[in-house]
């Protein structure tokens, strides 16, 4: 098969071959799947940089972990009627060595989830990490219909998924941008309270539109909004953050605490199974009715995996996608 893979850590350029390897065979339990698009995140180059001293995993690895394809072969007892079925994939190269930049991955048969005929290959390799996490942070503590919801970083792959994953639960979404001239850049019709953080009381603008206080936080990073946070969070509030900028972040402990206000961290490769399997049917179900849109940046071929990981490395605007061809 065509496939790329790293050897060994550091930049893209230098570690990212292209080229042949041998077909990958599902075990009992698991699909291969034919491989169209597939999603790059920053998790993925993080993985290949050996981003905070992490180290090579196994002796080969086929990045990413999200895809769209078609399943192509079952493993052992594995339901054959699933052969030819559209699906996105999630978490191919979660504890696994081999991802999903390549023409055919192999995945446990949960994470191939079904792919509604009238939803492209592009919005498919674009649900996984990032609209696994976007659903954990809105939905781990419970329905958001009626609540108020706070999405910091709305432009971006977390955010604007839980943007619209919060709304579509009937929540009330509040959704901040770094910039003011970065306001023009929020569609109304899918966020209709945003709030830059540059202005000049952003968290007085955030309680116009929450003046009981936010019940939920989706936080990008917990290290600069730890203060705005505090200030416009509701009695047993939850903050869920999958990101920071310190690595050691300071929180208004006692002011959080007297809130009765939940910390909650997220980490998309360990979420629980049950969790994961009901991020990927509420987000296929979002999406089959129209409530989820992606922006896609560039799609690149699989040959220049190179310049999309340097691009995702460069926090480029939109998902970056590689296509997969042969």
């Amino acid at each position: 098969m065509l496939a790329s893979w790293y050897d060994q850590q550091g930049p893209a350029a230098d570690v990212l071959h292209v080229g042949e390897l041998p077909d990958p065979e599902p075990g009992p339990g698991e699909v291969r799947v034919r491989v169209s698009v597939s999603g790059v995140n920053p998790g993925d180059t993080k993985k290949r940089r050996g981003w905070l001293g992490s180290s090579m995993p196994y002796p080969r690895v086929i990045p990413h972990s999200d895809a769209a394809g078609v399943i192509d072969k079952v493993g052992e007892g594995g339901d054959a009627r699933r052969v030819g079925q559209r699906v996105w994939t999630y978490g191919a190269q979660s504890y696994r060595a081999f991802g999903t930049a390549a023409q055919y991955t192999v995945v446990p048969d949960q994470q191939a989830v079904p792919l509604p005929d009238h939803l492209g290959d592009e919005l498919g390799a674009s649900l996984g990490i990032p609209g696994v996490t976007a659903h954990r942070a809105v939905f781990a503590d419970g329905p958001v219909d009626g609540r108020a919801v706070l999405v910091h970083g709305v432009l971006g792959g977390v955010g604007s998924l839980a943007s619209q994953l919060a709304r579509w639960g009937g929540a009330t979404v509040i959704g901040t941008v770094r910039r003011s001239g970065d306001l023009d850049r929020v569609d109304p019709a899918v966020i209709p309270h945003a709030v830059a953080l540059d202005a000049d009381n952003p968290a007085a603008e955030i309680r116009a539109y929450a003046p009981d206080g936010v019940n939920r936080v989706v936080e990008v990073s917990l290290s600069s909004n730890a203060d705005l946070d505090n200030e416009v969070t509701a009695l047993d509030a939850v903050i869920a953050a999958y990101g920071t900028h310190a690595d050691r972040t300071e929180l208004p402990f006692w002011p959080l605490l007297f809130n009765n206000v939940t910390v909650r961290l997220l980490g998309s490769d360990d979420f629980p199974a049950p969790a994961k399997r009901q991020a990927a049917r509420d987000l296929t179900a979002a999406a089959a009715a129209g409530a989820l849109t992606v922006d896609i940046g560039d799609v690149h071929p699989l040959q220049d995996i190179a310049k999309a990981h340097d691009q995702v490395d460069a926090g480029g605007r939109g998902r970056v996608l590689v296509t997969v061809t042969g």
